[in-house]
This record gives C-alpha cells, sequence and structure tokens, in this order.
C-alpha cells in the first residue's frame, strides 16, 4: 500500500468495491472513467462529473478508479482528480439549478418530477427541505457528502429551494470533494481493517 497521505486503494485487487450498478445504459461512461488514461482522462472526469451533477443517475465516486498515470506522486494524482471532479459537478449544477429555477415556475416539470423514479419532490419535502431551511448551503454540502447517494437527487431537490448560482455552485464544489474525502477515509480504513 505504500506510506502516502491518499493510499492506492483503487488498485484492480480492490476495484470491486466499485462494482457500478446498472444505470440505464449509461454504464459505458462509468467504464469509461474507469479506465481513462493520461492528461485526457481528466477531460473524462470533468464531463462524467458534469453529467453526474444533472443528468446521470450513477455515483460520481467511480472517478477515484481512474488509473491515470499522469507522472504525478498519488496524493498529487488524488488531489488534482477531486479538484477536477468538483468542478466538474459545480458546472453541472449551475445547469441543474437553472433547471430547476424553471422547475419552480412550471406545473408540468413539477408533475413530472413527481412521478420520476427518484420522487425527486417527496424526497425533497421531507428531508431537504429541513436541511435546506436549518443549514442553507452548508447542509447542501453535508447533502453531497454523503458517498454513493446519487448526487443529482440532492443537486435538484436544493436547485428548487436556493437562488444564489455562486453559492450553489461552491456548496457544490465542497460537498463534491467531502464526498471523495471522506469515500477514500471509509474505502482506506476498510483496507486497512482487513
Amino acid at each position: 500500500m505504500g506510506s502516502s497521505l491518499f493510499p492506492s486503494v483503487f488498485t484492480p485487487s480492490v476495484h470491486v468495491l466499485f462494482e457500478l450498478p446498472s444505470f440505464g445504459g449509461f454504464e459505458w461512461m462509468a467504464r469509461l472513467v474507469e479506465t481513462a488514461t493520461g492528461w485526457v482522462g481528466l477531460g473524462i472526469i470533468f464531463v462524467y462529473s458534469f453529467l453526474i451533477a444533472f443528468a446521470l443517475p450513477g455515483v460520481s465516486e467511480v472517478v477515484l478508479a481512474a488509473p491515470l498515470d499522469l507522472g504525478l506522486s498519488e496524493p498529487v494524482k488524488y488531489a488534482v482528480i477531486i479538484v477536477v471532479s468538483g468542478l466538474g459537478k459545480a458546472a453541472g449544477s449551475v445547469l441543474a439549478f437553472h433547471i430547476g429555477q424553471e422547475a419552480k415556475e412550471s406545473g408540468p416539470i413539477i408533475r413530472w418530477l413527481r412521478r420520476s423514479r427518484f420522487d425527486v419532490i417527496e424526497w425533497s419535502e421531507r428531508k431537504t427541505v429541513q436541511v435546506a431551511q436549518k443549514w442553507g448551503y452548508l447542509g447542501m454540502a453535508l447533502a453531497l457528502s454523503v458517498p454513493f447517494f446519487p448526487d443529482t437527487i440532492s443537486i435538484y431537490a436544493f436547485a428548487i429551494l436556493e437562488e444564489d448560482y455562486t453559492k450553489f455552485a461552491l456548496a457544490t464544489f465542497a460537498g463534491s470533494v467531502g464526498r471523495l474525502l471522506v469515500t477514500m477515509g471509509l474505502v482506506g480504513g476498510a483496507l486497512l481493517a482487513f
């Protein structure tokens, strides 16, 4: 494992921890991230994170499995992956935020969201509204820090409730970074326990 701050926990031998669920035909995108290498791989991570924020029903932790060979130390490589992913998700969240703002004005979109697979409206009414009212953008960042929970649900729920694009993007970035750091800590801790 090495003694670096961020041990290489995402090697093929432990890659089974990230067995991907089926997300409606978009598995190829996650698999592309899992095989992304070199500096072009960072672009793939950015695009995947962007799409995860507003369209793909997958999880963002898969970016940590990208076998980027950037000629950097492991801690710097993971830091670059985390920042690029966070920036991609923040950019995608701005689009989701815009869609959410429009949804507040559109009855058909609200009805569609109520019938959607994730029932975003019901979830937001029960949990997210409470978190947003109590914690605001900090609550959003904390909600996005929960590993393996679909980002899209939290982002759209908060997009309907909030109003500041810049704060929204910053909270998404902070939550994305937090989520990947929590994931690394959990996986690294689990591996050390075995």
